[in-house]
C-alpha cells in the first residue's frame, strides 16, 4: 500500500513525471532476475475467474472485463491526482506495451479510479491517454467503485481534508489472462521487462 499526495500542475506535471519515470526505468534496465520459466508476479494458484464489473469508461463505452476477452488485461486502481505511484505504474505499463511490439495489441490496460468525486470520464481520458492512447480509465458511483475494489481485495483510504486530500491505496497490478482468469498480481516497483516476461509466458501457455 502506498500513500499518494495530490499531483499539482495537471497534464503538464503528468507528462513530466512520465518522462522522469521513463528515464529511471531505462537506467535500471538489464537482465531480469526472473527465471525464464517462472513468472515474476505472485501467482493465483489455481487461477480463477476474474470478478467482473461494469463501470463508465474513458473511451465513452461501458467497461467490463468480459469485453476484453481474448486479451491480457492489466488491471490497476488509482486516481489522477496521485503524486507518484499511479503515474509510475502507468508509465511502466506504457513501456511494457512499447516493448511488446506487435504483441501489444493483445494487451489492454484498465485504470479504475478510487476518486469518483474528481475523476470523471473526461478527466480520466486526458490522464490515461497521456501515457498511452489505448489505456482505458473507468469510473462510477462510490458504491460501484467500492464493489469493484472489494472483489479484488483493493483498499483505498481517503487521507486529508479539503481539496488537498489523497488516498492510501493498493498499488499492485492484476494480470488477467485472455480466458478471463485471474493469473497473477504484480507488486508495485517491478520494471517493464518483468511485465513483458510474464505476458509472454501467459500467451505461450
Amino acid at each position: 500500500m502506498r500513500f499518494n499526495r495530490p499531483l499539482v500542475g495537471g497534464a503538464a506535471a503528468v507528462l513530466l513525471l512520465l518522462i522522469v519515470a521513463g528515464i529511471a526505468l531505462t537506467r535500471s534496465g538489464g537482465p531480469s532476475t526472473a527465471r525464464a520459466d517462472v513468472m515474476a508476479a505472485g501467482l493465483y494458484n489455481p487461477p480463477h475467474s476474474a470478478p467482473d464489473f461494469m463501470l463508465r469508461g474513458s473511451n465513452g463505452s461501458d467497461v467490463t472485463l468480459s469485453r476484453f476477452r481474448g486479451k491480457i488485461v492489466l488491471l490497476t486502481f488509482g486516481f489522477t491526482s496521485c503524486a507518484a505511484v499511479c503515474p509510475t505504474n502507468l508509465a511502466t505499463l506504457a513501456q511494457t506495451r512499447k516493448a511488446l511490439g506487435k504483441t501489444a495489441d493483445r494487451v489492454q490496460v484498465v485504470f479504475v479510479t478510487v476518486d469518483p468525486d474528481r475523476d470523471g470520464v473526461a478527466q480520466l481520458r486526458d490522464y490515461v491517454s497521456a501515457f498511452d492512447p489505448t489505456f482505458v480509465g473507468a469510473t462510477g458511483t462510490p458504491e460501484e467503485l467500492a464493489a469493484a475494489r472489494g472483489k479484488y481485495g483493493v483498499t483505498a483510504t481517503k487521507e486529508g481534508r479539503g481539496e488537498d486530500y489523497a488516498f492510501a491505496h493498493t498499488s499492485s497490478i492484476f494480470l488477467i489472462d485472455p480466458a478471463g482468469k485471474l493469473r497473477a498480481m504484480m507488486p508495485f516497483g517491478h520494471e517493464a521487462k518483468d511485465f513483458v516476461h510474464d505476458i509472454n509466458l501467459v500467451l505461450a501457455s
